[in-house]
């Protein structure tokens, strides 16, 4: 890979594993990932496993992260978990606008503004996931919709790093379905969000900003998709419940890594 970015593979388990499940699979994953240089290897794991997976992160180079969170610290929240929750678990990062919290929970652009800010604000590092529908892409809608939700995020930001910001390009046909765009689709979409983040930031802060790509990820396919020059890693979803596939990735991103 042509870049000084770090890749990054992340595993999103979404609403899988229970706590001795999430354990066994973390006891499987630290050892075969120690040397994983280069790479930054990140679990995001349900709220009832975070303390044994961050408990047990808390020696290696693996990021422990979060699926959710709000962006209020504390109050008349019900059901919700605040950024300082989240740190005094020893969380590293958080995904913020993924397309099933978009279209089943009704989170809106100003919403994952507002959450990727606070997460900014409170050094957890934030995933932002970004993509169109499978109509959407048809009917030519597909940059209108993933550059109007960066543009929801950037446009709202101060002086922030780019190393601190993470986008996941994650076309909404293509997760969970076994629909994988092209690497070169993905490779189209990651430019064009360089290209917005350029626009909005300037040239530096947009060529360190990581993009990962996110659908139907998977050993036999990941090579291919991360040889393209804008997308820098994974968001993973299916093929993260099983250590050793999500090794099998990481293993991967080694040899992109720069």
């Amino acid at each position: 890979m042509a870049t000084t970015r770090r890749p990054m593979m992340a595993a999103n388990w979404k609403m899988n594993k229970t706590v001795v499940e999430a354990e066994q699979y973390m006891a499987a994953l630290l050892p075969r990932v120690a040397g994983a240089e280069g790479v930054d290897v990140a679990v995001y794991a349900p709220f009832t496993s975070l303390p044994a997976v961050a408990r047990m992160a808390e020696d290696s180079e693996v990021i422990p992260g979060a699926q959710n969170f709000y962006h209020e610290d504390s109050g008349a929240f019900t059901g919700e978990i605040s950024a300082p929750m989240l740190l005094d678990l020893g969380i590293g990062s958080v995904v913020v606008g993924h397309s099933e919290r978009r279209e089943i929970f009704e989170e809106s652009d100003d919403l994952v503004a507002r959450k990727t800010g606070r997460a900014l604000e409170a050094g957890l590092i934030p995933v932002v996931c970004v993509g169109e529908t499978k109509e959407e892409r048809d009917s030519g809608k597909m940059w209108g919709k993933v550059s109007g939700q960066v543009r929801a995020v950037v446009e709202g930001l101060g002086d922030v790093s780019a190393e601190s910001l993470v986008f996941a390009y994650e076309p909404i046909w293509a997760i969970g379905t076994g629909d994988t765009a092209t690497p070169d689709d993905a490779q189209d979409a990651s430019d064009k969000i360089r290209n917005l983040l350029k626009e909005l930031k300037g040239e530096d802060f947009a060529s360190g900003v990581r993009i990962l790509y996110g659908g139907s990820v998977k050993p036999e396919n990941v090579g291919e998709i991360m040889s393209k020059p804008d997308v820098d890693g994974g968001l993973v979803g299916g093929a993260s419940l099983k250590a050793d596939s999500f090794i099998a990735l990481v293993e991967e991103a080694q040899n992109h890594a720069s």
